[in-house]
């Protein structure tokens, strides 16, 4: 047997601790630009929704998927719609620095 026999098994086992954090951090930044889009997109469905004279909250909800509904918290002020969605968090602490938010304004009212 060589000295060196293994040393890359051994080497592939102490990166892993590194992959996955690296792993974990990636599917955190992913899961935080979905939610900014989503938001985005319920934001601006309850805008048009004010604008065709509907209720602007229930629209901005029905625009969101089913996993995300329970995260958002959506708020009317005047004309302009706000969606604040929290992204799944890996960590229970980095939901709240994670969350995105979005706003329309559906226009000077008619």
């Amino acid at each position: 047997m060589r000295a060196d026999d293994g040393q890359a098994g051994i080497e592939l086992l102490a990166l892993l601790p590194l992959v996955l954090v690296i792993s974990l951090a990636l599917g955190q930044v992913l899961a935080a630009g979905v939610c900014r889009e989503l938001a985005g997109h319920a934001a601006g469905a309850g805008a048009q929704a004010l604008l065709a004279g509907r209720r602007p909250v229930p629209a901005a909800r029905v625009a969101l998927p089913g996993w995300a509904a329970g995260r958002a918290r959506v708020e009317v002020r005047g004309r302009r719609v706000t969606v604040v969605l929290r992204a799944p968090a890996v960590l229970p602490g980095l939901a709240g620095l994670l969350s995105a938010r979005s706003v329309a304004d559906a226009g000077p009212a008619a």
